[in-house]
């Protein structure tokens, strides 16, 4: 391949075709219904009776062509980078000052989280901010998520994403840029800050903002826990116990729980949504903090690609290596959300990044972006403001 054409940044628009639709319905009128948990709370998983009810909106409320247009009102492309498409949003400034932003998704998370910050974030004066606060921001899919493509081979772990991101910013002609992430985009992000160097000349970052940071408990926290340690470990307690049965599977047997996933739309919309219940700020039930559409949304992008193997793949690459590495030295800013998975302090962050500012939210969850969209984009125009030339 020629190697103007291996660079080139392709158009895209989401534009599912009509038997892509007909076949999820089919597959949603013929689901097997398992019997209902034995308890009466989402202890056992996600209550059948709730999920039968947000099945039956997905078939017959729920208006995909329509949403399709709400995603598609964002400029989006698709590059090869290593032999792999990537699919990203990228949504220029009307500020020519602005700062360019790329922003990384997690699982089971997708481009739908950041479509109520993309706007404010790239047009602040119409969204009551500053000129000088705006972006240029861009929003990849991973690969094996969404709309990029999906590895065929071994190797695509946190360090080579990180790798192509930079090759994605240059390739767009950013030179210097900011970074954002949550959960496997916390990872990316603080791979990026890594290999950034203290001033950004590795590979152009010159600062990252987490909404999950990457810590580990200080010897003075196992020694003398503050309150604050002791919140972080029963978390750490509850997650172990309770909410990390979905990680070792994917880190361990992607590919066999790839077959049920891929298989069954119900199956996709349970494995997605009982995390949403788990890990947003919700009071005990995700449609209070996202919409039902917001959340079909997000499982669609999985459904629609057929995407529940190849995005589980990637704990196998990486899952047991989330964390290590060298320290971040480029500026760093962190939003400490209370529902986060893993809440770790900031004393445990700081041997790990250069913390320039730590903010800590009255309310919201892992999904920042999507579930707290107003304190997310506060919180990444204040950090950056600190940053810019």
């Amino acid at each position: 391949m020629a190697e103007d054409a291996q660079d080139e940044v392709r158009p895209f628009r989401i534009d599912v075709p009509d038997d892509a639709l007909a076949d999820l319905a089919e597959r949603l009128a013929r689901t097997r219904w398992p019997d209902p948990e034995c308890v009466d709370d989402w202890s056992q998983g996600m209550p059948l009776s709730y999920i039968r009810e947000l099945a039956g909106y997905w078939a017959e409320g729920y208006d995909w062509r329509a949403r399709e247009t709400l995603l598609n009102r964002f400029s989006q492309f698709s590059t090869d980078i290593d032999d792999l498409s990537i699919h990203f949003v990228h949504q220029r400034s009307p500020h020519p000052d602005a700062l360019p932003l790329i922003i990384t998704h997690g699982w089971p998370g997708s481009i739908v989280e950041f479509q109520k910050v993309i706007g404010p974030l790239t047009d602040p004066t119409a969204h009551g901010g500053r000129a000088e606060d705006a972006f240029h921001v861009v929003c990849p899919s991973l690969p094996g998520y969404g709309f990029s493509g999906k590895p065929t081979s071994t190797g695509w772990g946190i360090e080579r994403i990180a790798a192509a991101w930079a090759t994605l910013m240059q390739r767009l002609g950013y030179t210097e840029y900011g970074a954002q992430g949550g959960d496997w985009g916390a990872a990316v992000t603080t791979q990026l800050g890594r290999t950034a160097g203290a001033d950004g000349s590795g590979n152009g970052c010159i600062a990252i903002h987490t909404n999950m940071p990457i810590g580990r408990p200080t010897e003075g926290s196992l020694k003398n826990p503050t309150e604050e340690d002791r919140q972080a470990f029963a978390a750490m307690k509850h997650y172990n116990k309770w909410d990390s049965g979905y990680s070792k599977q994917q880190s361990t047997r992607p590919q066999t729980l790839g077959y049920g996933l891929v298989d069954s739309p119900v199956a996709q919309l349970a494995w997605i949504v009982e995390k949403f219940w788990s890990w947003t700020d919700c009071d005990g039930h995700p449609e209070n903090v996202l919409s039902r559409d917001e959340l079909l949304d997000n499982v669609m992008v999985y459904w629609l690609t057929g995407s529940g193997a190849s995005s589980a793949r990637l704990y196998w690459e990486s899952f047991r290596a989330f964390g290590q590495g060298e320290s971040v030295a480029v500026p760093t800013g962190v939003a400490a959300f209370p529902k986060e998975i893993l809440r770790s302090p900031r004393p445990w962050c700081e041997p790990h990044y250069n913390i320039t500012r730590w903010t800590t939210m009255p309310r919201g969850g892992h999904f920042a972006a999507f579930e707290q969209p107003e304190l997310f984009v506060e919180d990444v125009r204040a950090f950056f403001a600190t940053v810019r030339d």
